[in-house]
């Protein structure tokens, strides 16, 4: 049987503070197989873009255990879950998040020089060539499209070769056709890897090509209507 390479027993989160403070999450248990497709939906506001917050390690929980790919995150120090994060998990934001001063090759290149790796230009053409953009490599942020973009963050979640890739509203600035092509990309990249894909979408047409769904409302997992206790 497949294990698990993300674990959340019992997270819960509060951000804020005092009379502004707000539960984001509430007692929320989650396992995910390795290789598994998991499309986390649910309306805004609901905790979907937290949760992958913390499976990144980017939030640090109240209360509750966070394991991912066989550590757990609980009580490491931002240093240590940077580097674990860096080795471990590709992310892709709805919003590209690229340097715009950096060309494509240099936004994928220099995560992984940071990182010391031997190669890290070599290997950000190669995740380039990869994700189609082989002939845009000199090209800055302003001179892509809004598609290209994507892909060369999606080249750059994909060049430290992680085991998990988690993606926030990866089509949400495309449009439709692009999204789709993005779409493709990623589910096609994970298969081809065998990575652990997670991903928030509000697109039921992207959820329902994971191999899983999960429905979160209020800061909580909502448990499908065939596990509810039946009334008396």
């Amino acid at each position: 049987m497949t294990e698990a390479v993300i674990e959340l027993k019992d997270v819960s989160l509060t951000l804020g503070e005092g009379a502004s403070s707000v539960q984001v999450l509430k007692g929320v248990s989650l396992d995910v197989t390795g290789g598994e497709a998991t499309g986390i939906v649910g309306p805004s506001g609901s905790g979907k873009s937290t949760l992958l917050m913390v499976i990144a390690g980017l939030e640090k929980v109240d209360q509750g255990t966070v394991r991912i790919a066989g550590e757990t995150l609980n009580g490491k120090s931002e240093d240590r879950i940077a580097a674990f994060r860096g080795r471990n998990i590709g992310i892709v934001f709805q919003s590209f998040h690229l340097i715009p001063n950096m060309t494509a090759l240099e936004n994928v290149a220099v995560p992984l020089e940071l990182a010391g790796h031997l190669d890290p230009f070599g290997v950000a053409e190669r995740e380039l060539a990869a994700v189609g953009l082989a002939d845009r490599v000199t090209h800055y942020p302003g001179e892509l499209s809004g598609g290209e973009q994507q892909r060369v963050a999606i080249a750059r979640a994909l060049a430290p070769e992680p085991r998990i890739l988690i993606a926030d509203e990866p089509t949400g600035n495309l449009d439709q056709a692009t999204g789709r092509q993005i779409a493709d990309l990623l589910f096609a990249k994970a298969r081809e890897r065998g990575m652990t894909l997670v991903l928030v979408t509000h697109d039921p047409a992207l959820a329902n090509r994971c191999s899983r769904q999960v429905a979160m409302r209020s800061g909580r997992i909502e448990t499908p209507p065939s596990l509810q206790a039946v009334p008396a």
